[in-house]
């Protein structure tokens, strides 16, 4: 099987290449945006194209503009690289019988809910960003229903840094930290990621829409405060483990609306791969054990 995977630089696609690599029986092809630019939908179908794939290889979207307020600034832009190009993407992927993973978002959703989200749930993006990868998402599966859009949250990983970075870095030189508390979700670690996403190279595993994270639900500064926690557990001199509480309307320099609750229930994924995700505490209790500033 041949694997290409787009945006091979980025945070997840990054431990994709190097998780993928190991696996047998599997050629990765990392392409980044200079081979595939999904600023330009044109440019990147072309891009595609010129690699050889087909029947019984998978393509997997891991690009994104996921810069919610850039998103709002430069709404064509977002609009190019969530929604276009990757529904050309798709249809690429349909007539030469290949299957694209893409990768979704939980800002599909306005944050209403007191649960966590269903795939079958309505969407209702309250954002440019949100609204740009709902349509991403319908281009996907509109072009193959054996095509998957695997919706993640709050992702983190080793290859690019993330708001745990943040938070972290800035308690090594000061002992004041904050972060939005009225705002849940769950965190998604890339190293888990690349495991579980292997599930959705079998061929029998069918298409649609998919929910995963890890398990569990925290807000930011939940999130933030156990981070800093596992970092001085492992040595790591942070001037504080505390993460005062700010509220997501104070949040004056956001630009774009925010939905406030979106936990995703990954019941599906569980049901149809047998893998239940680990807490997300685990997960960021690993990621410190070998964190470097």
């Amino acid at each position: 099987m041949k694997v290409l995977i787009l945006g091979s630089n980025g945070r997840l696609g990054s431990a994709l290449v190097r998780r993928w690599k190991a696996l047998h029986d599997i050629e990765v092809v990392a392409l980044t945006r200079a081979d595939v630019d999904l600023s330009d939908p044109e440019k990147a179908e072309a891009g595609l194209a010129a690699h050889e794939f087909g029947v019984g290889d998978v393509v997997v979207n891991s690009a994104a503009a996921t810069d919610v307020d850039g998103c709002e600034k430069d709404r064509e832009g977002a609009t190019r690289i969530n929604a276009t190009s990757p529904g050309r993407i798709a249809r690429l992927c349909a007539a030469r019988g290949a299957r694209l993973i893409h990768l979704g978002t939980d800002y599909v959703f306005d944050g209403s809910l007191d649960r966590p989200y269903k795939e079958e749930d309505e969407p209702n993006p309250l954002s440019h960003y949100g609204l740009t990868k709902l349509e991403g998402d319908r281009e996907v599966l509109g072009a193959s229903p054996e095509h998957f859009v695997v919706r993640v949250s709050w992702v983190f990983g080793p290859d690019k840094p993330s708001f745990v970075d943040a938070i972290v870095k800035r308690a090594l030189t000061s002992p004041e930290a904050a972060a939005v508390h009225d705002k849940t979700s769950a965190p998604s670690y890339t190293e888990d990621m690349a495991l579980w996403l292997a599930a959705l190279l079998n061929p029998k595993v069918p298409g649609g829409i998919y929910h995963l994270c890890n398990g569990g639900i925290c807000s930011w500064r939940d999130y933030g405060e156990y981070a800093l926690e596992c970092a001085k557990k492992n040595g790591i001199a942070v001037l504080t483990t505390t993460v005062a509480p700010l509220k997501l309307s104070d949040m004056k320099a956001f630009i774009a609306v925010r939905p406030p609750h979106t936990a995703l229930d990954t019941s599906k994924f569980t049901r149809t791969t047998g893998i239940t995700p680990r807490p997300w505490r685990e997960a960021v209790e690993d990621y410190f054990k070998s964190w470097k500033a």
